[in-house]
């Protein structure tokens, strides 16, 4: 089958919102409700190891504080911190920014103008991705994914399939029409899970992680005068990811 649709991660892989977006928006929600933790660099890259933002709150606690594993109320203390994280993260995208990483939006772009459809398959929150989309693509920007899978859609979150699964019954594609794009090795597993190949870009945290199954592995997507490394994979003379690469990947 013809590539039809290609499904991103968001954070980490659209734009890098992990460092200085949500582990600032996370010790901000702490701080507000008069909590004594703190999410450093280094802990939050331990952290990121959990998917979904309530998720990692409790991994916390259980791993870091034994003070407060058996409050009565540590189930509905996680989802108010994670509602004014939440808060935090969309104010603060909004006064600052966060922007798409390289070669990201003109992919985007290249994309829409092939006629291939876009997709998201997040464990975040919608309110998360909008807020990014609405920074780097305007209000409108929203309406150009065909499908926006978030991580309280579905009964797992990745490293399981469901997301992408998600996405491929909604739109009612198959996944050899597909590419995904993934920053983690959880997002890894969860798109071949699916049967989905997936193109890498590594960040800060996940540089380190075994990607096995993805198709390749960069630094990047890459830009005309900025090329893209290859850490992992074949993808001969290319130095951009481009539609034509992607054609071919799904092609395999």
């Amino acid at each position: 089958m013809a590539l039809s649709t290609l499904i991103c991660d968001v954070d980490g892989t659209l734009a890098n919102t992990e460092r200085d977006g949500h582990r600032v928006a996370y010790n901000q929600a702490f701080a507000e409700a008069g909590l004594d933790w703190e999410w450093s660099v280094a802990l939050y890259g331990d952290l990121l190891q959990v998917a979904g933002g309530k998720e990692r709150m409790r991994f916390y606690v259980d791993r870091y504080r034994p003070d407060f594993r058996n409050r009565s109320d540590i189930s509905q203390l996680i989802t108010q911190l994670y509602v004014a994280k939440t808060r935090f993260f969309a104010e603060r995208v909004s006064a600052e920014g966060i922007p798409l990483r390289t070669g990201v939006l003109r992919l985007l772009r290249e994309a829409q103008a092939a006629g291939l459809r876009l997709a998201i398959a997040t464990t975040t929150n919608p309110h998360n991705v909008r807020a990014l989309l609405d920074a780097n693509l305007g209000t409108s920007g929203w309406h150009g994914f065909a499908c926006i899978a978030t991580g309280d859609m579905v009964p797992r979150k990745k490293p399981a399939p469901d997301l992408y699964q998600y996405v491929l019954d909604r739109l009612g594609v198959h996944a050899s029409e597909c590419v995904g794009f993934e920053d983690s090795a959880i997002g890894v597993s969860a798109a071949r899970a699916a049967s989905i190949p997936v193109v890498v870009t590594i960040n800060e945290y996940t540089k380190g992680q075994d990607f096995t199954g993805a198709y390749c592995v960069l630094d990047h997507l890459g830009e005309p005068d900025q090329p893209f490394t290859v850490l992992a994979g074949d993808v001969g003379n290319v130095r951009l990811v481009d539609v034509a690469l992607l054609r071919t990947i799904a092609g395999r």
